[in-house]
């Protein structure tokens, strides 16, 4: 193992910072099985095909106490210019060059290959730290004694699959990295429903939550998710090309839009369902866009300008919305599309009328190719999050209701008229309101719609979807059982 960097080494042992780790080696060795022993978490895919991971994916980690910036890397091999094995090979490199330390991990039932050889030059050239890891040693097996000719000192024999070899993985990296911080209360604010001392003094607040926001990109295969992820932040951070179905895992990056920080993750193409049945590989792939989906805040859905709000389009978003998740449209290679005179407006009115639960949401033309478009997508994201943290006062909402009230009544049911009597607001995130008054279980979904329509306007609610329950007052009347 080589020294520590001067700079971590200037701080000392409890660097308060995660010791930034990647882990590197061929393509199968088990490397994003170990990614996740040590994140304690199914934080990548793991399957036996070779190649699964693309790009570069990092996670914040404790492993046994310690402090990691873990950074699951791609297969290192010699592959023709421009292909995708050698786009792959320069996001490990990239991720070599980011790492401070480095976790070089060999498949001890093959031995010593050439290539084990040419990324352990690559390694030591680096002048970073490198602790070598022998997996697939359960059982008898143990390390090849050729590892010791790698110049890497001795091989730690560990199983990824069967959790061996752990406190000596741990051993080796203690001195490299720091403990982890206290962790500080982080109540579910988002979750947590709204009670009368919360009652906001202003008519209306923001109330955003004390992290960053947490932003995915989604939509159908090959819509430039990647391309804008890269273009967003400022490099090659995801595998791009023309070839459909590039990123398989969801990655994510920090960001900022405006002064907001921001969590930004690429995610895998989501096909119609029928095409993913039966293809264990592309089901991982879904069902990491779909965790990431879960995990947002808000979420950015890629459209192709060309061909816009498809079948699959409408029922991506129709699933951001009943996850409750804030929701901005990218229409992508805008650059591309041949007649723009009236487009927007004619896919504003398309949007509005197929998606009436996200009317009103933000929809920005960009290209990821070009950034056309860029600032306003950054502009329309800080908007939608703060629709969607949204606070608003009891009594500026039942003058909201009175004034809707007058101009459109509620139907009559049976003769008898459904009655609203006052609402209220009982959590953000995304605003969520409950009515009280008489019959309302047979409150027309037109007539929420209608409600739901008038908030958006009156307050500022675009690009968040609205939930509304209901209470209905006891009848005095009814005879008692």
């Amino acid at each position: 193992m080589t020294s520590m960097s001067d700079e971590r080494q200037s701080q000392g042992a409890k660097d308060p910072r995660p010791l930034k780790l990647a882990i590197v080696g061929r393509p199968n060795v088990g490397k994003s099985r170990l990614f996740n022993r040590m994140a304690g978490r199914t934080a990548a895919i793991v399957h036996d095909t070779p190649g699964v991971t693309r790009d570069r994916q990092a996670v914040d980690a404790e492993f046994a106490g310690l402090a990691l910036r873990l950074i699951d890397t791609a297969g290192f091999e010699e592959a023709p210019s421009g292909s995708v094995a050698h786009r792959m090979t320069k996001q490990t490199l990239a991720a070599i060059a980011e790492a401070e330390a480095l976790l070089f991990v060999i498949d001890a039932r093959d031995g010593i290959t050439a290539g084990d050889q040419i990324i352990a030059d690559t390694l030591r050239k680096s002048g970073k730290p490198v602790i070598l890891a022998a997996n697939k040693c359960e059982g008898r097996i143990q390390p090849p004694a050729e590892a010791y000719g790698l110049g890497l000192g001795e091989p730690i024999a560990i199983s990824a699959e069967h959790n061996l070899g752990m406190e000596e993985l741990v051993a080796a990296l203690e001195p490299l990295a720091g403990p982890v911080s206290p962790p500080q209360d982080d109540e579910e604010a988002d979750e947590a429903e709204f009670s009368e001392e919360d009652e906001p003094d202003e008519d209306v607040v923001v109330n955003y939550l004390d992290r960053p926001l947490r932003l995915a990109l989604v939509g159908r295969p090959n819509v430039g998710k990647s391309s804008l992820f890269n273009q967003l932040l400022g490099e090659e951070r995801s595998l791009v090309g023309p070839e459909a179905g590039l990123t398989r895992d969801a990655i994510t990056a920090p960001w900022k839009a405006g002064d907001r920080d921001v969590l930004l993750h690429d995610t895998a193409g989501l096909r119609k369902k029928a095409r993913v049945e039966d293809e264990s590989l592309e089901e991982m792939s879904v069902a990491s866009t779909l965790e990431a989906i879960r995990f947002a805040d808000c979420v950015i859905v890629m459209i192709d300008a060309n061909a816009p709000f498809e079948k699959q389009d409408l029922t991506i978003a129709d699933l951001i919305a009943r996850e409750g998740r804030a929701i901005v449209f990218a229409l992508n290679k805008w650059d591309r599309l041949e007649n723009k005179a009236g487009a927007i407006s004619r896919m504003r009115e398309k949007l509005d009328r197929l998606l009436p639960q996200v009317a009103g949401a933000p929809m920005i033309a960009t290209s990821a190719r070009t950034g056309e478009g860029i600032e306003r997508l950054e502009a329309a994201v800080t908007e939608a999050d703060k629709a969607w943290n949204t606070r608003i006062s009891t009594a500026t909402l039942n003058r909201f209701l009175h004034e809707a009230l007058q101009r459109h009544a509620t139907p009559a049911i049976s003769g008898r008229r459904v009655r609203i009597r006052y609402m209220t607001q009982r959590k953000a995130r995304p605003p969520s309101f409950t009515l009280f008054g008489n019959q309302l279980d047979a409150l027309p979904e037109a007539y929420l719609r209608y409600l739901s329509n008038g908030l958006r306007e009156a307050f500022g609610l675009k690009g968040t979807p609205l939930r509304f329950s209901v209470r209905n007052s006891k009848n005095p009347y009814a005879k008692k059982k």
